[in-house]
């Protein structure tokens, strides 16, 4: 029950401060359950990504409910989701009454705005901590940049080309994860 309530503070905490939808979430997720908690690995919480990408729903709350499921089974998922979506609930309402009262958004857009560059910021760095496990197989900045996996960069290389060119999502892991499959058994 106690882990429950832990889930449920830290992803409220999360849906609390990630502004910029579920990708803006991702390092706060991770920040929680891999470096401060170390409910997960980084390999661990990197497949919830991928899994929170490929099933419907926004990835935020599928990221939640996967972790809270990994961490503490059923009543960890919901814990996690709950705690995820309350802050978002509470927030609408209150600026949905804002707007109906005043209408006059102008401090609200300049907040937002400034937002965005952090928002980019800690979609970047979260972005990097996948580059290097798709690229070196570590965590952190390799010490070696030549111990490279070139099995990752021959998906990463293809999965880059086939975004550009407008792949689905769910086409796009479906293909890289048969690719993987295919080359790490040849």
């Amino acid at each position: 029950m106690e882990i429950c309530l832990l889930l449920y503070w830290e992803f409220c905490k999360i849906g609390l401060f990630c502004i910029g939808g579920g990708y803006a979430s991702m390092p706060w997720i991770q920040a929680a359950v891999v470096d401060n908690y170390h409910w997960l690995t980084m390999s661990e919480f990197i497949d919830i990504f991928t899994i929170s990408q490929m099933t419907p729903g926004p990835i935020g709350i599928n990221a939640a409910t996967f972790a809270g499921t990994k961490i503490a089974g059923l009543p960890g998922s919901i814990a996690a989701t709950l705690g995820f979506v309350t802050p978002s609930l509470i927030l609408c309402l209150g600026v949905t009454w804002l707007l109906k009262k005043y209408g006059d958004i102008s401090a609200i857009k300049g907040t937002l705005n400034g937002l965005r560059p952090a928002v980019v910021a800690l979609m970047l760095v979260a972005g990097l901590s996948f580059l290097y496990l798709s690229i070196w197989n570590v965590e952190t900045l390799p010490e070696d940049f030549g111990a490279f996996d070139l099995k990752g960069i021959i998906i990463l290389v293809l999965a880059f080309i086939a975004v550009r060119r407008k792949m689905g999502v769910i086409n796009l892991l479906a293909a890289s994860g048969i690719l993987g499959l295919i080359l790490g058994l040849l």
